[in-house]
């Protein structure tokens, strides 16, 4: 199902990149609704951070139609950088430094008037207003990571690029960004995700599409990919597949169609 041209938040129509003779992405098509959380999955190298890197003109596209915000990647990149911000794999935070002279700088740095108030309103927003003047490198993970995406924020991005953003945390850590997912996309803002945890996108994403061999060989809501399997065994109960089968039976069976 397509969303309509005036609530979309992200377009991308034949997007193509190749490094050498490696063809990474072949034809990506996919929209994105603003005020959504989707979620793009994949395994390791099938091209996630390089859809991730061209939307957000860290990297550009070999062919394709691509628009953030209304505007052109690669005719406005300026434009689109503006209006969004990116939290990678690694917290970009300054250990030397306080959680709150990390927003302090990030919003000086970015000419946001008020710096000192911003950083207060994200510390309190995040959950860090009592660790505000401890240095992060006294932080736990989670506690870094959602300083990261409080520092992404400043400037009020209508769109945020999650990369992968509970990489290497603890279960603890993880359902505090999860929150803090949660919380974004309450608030309105426009939630890109990538992941390799299938139980994240499951959790948290309104749309989710599955990126392989270079293509979105699948996407929709949960129920909507549910559909595409067989009816759910009766054992004791009906129980529906998780979306971990999900994806294992899709890219499985497009590995087998390729063969």
């Amino acid at each position: 199902m397509q969303t309509q041209e005036g609530n979309v938040a992200i377009q991308v129509h034949g997007l193509q990149k190749s490094y050498k003779e490696l063809k990474v992405l072949r034809g990506v098509d996919f929209d994105v609704a603003r005020g959504s959380v989707f979620a793009l999955l994949g395994s390791n190298g099938a091209g996630k951070t390089t859809i991730v890197r061209i939307l957000t003109t860290l990297l550009k596209p070999d062919d394709g139609t691509l628009r953030v915000n209304g505007f052109d990647v690669v005719s406005q990149p300026a434009l689109v950088r503006e209006s969004i911000s990116l939290t990678g794999q690694f917290a970009a935070v300054d250990e030397i430094l306080t959680g709150r002279e990390n927003l302090v700088m990030v919003a000086e740095l970015r000419h946001v008037k008020d710096a000192g108030r911003v950083a207060d309103d994200l510390l309190e927003r995040f959950g860090l207003a009592d660790a505000a003047r401890r240095r992060v490198s006294a932080y736990s993970g989670g506690m870094r990571r959602r300083l990261d995406i409080a520092m992404s924020l400043i400037g009020n991005s209508r769109v945020i690029f999650l990369d992968e953003p509970t990489t290497g945390l603890d279960p603890e850590a993880r359902l505090e960004v999860w929150q803090v997912i949660q919380d974004l996309a309450a608030s309105g803002t426009t939630v890109f995700l990538t992941t390799q945890d299938l139980t994240e996108a499951e959790k948290l994403a309104d749309r989710i599409a599955i990126l392989h061999d270079g293509t979105i060989i699948v996407s929709g809501t949960l129920e909507e990919l549910r559909k595409l399997l067989p009816p759910a065994k009766v054992e004791y109960v009906e129980r529906q597949p998780t979306l971990e089968e999900i994806f294992l039976a899709i890219v499985g069976a497009g590995t087998k169609e390729q063969a």
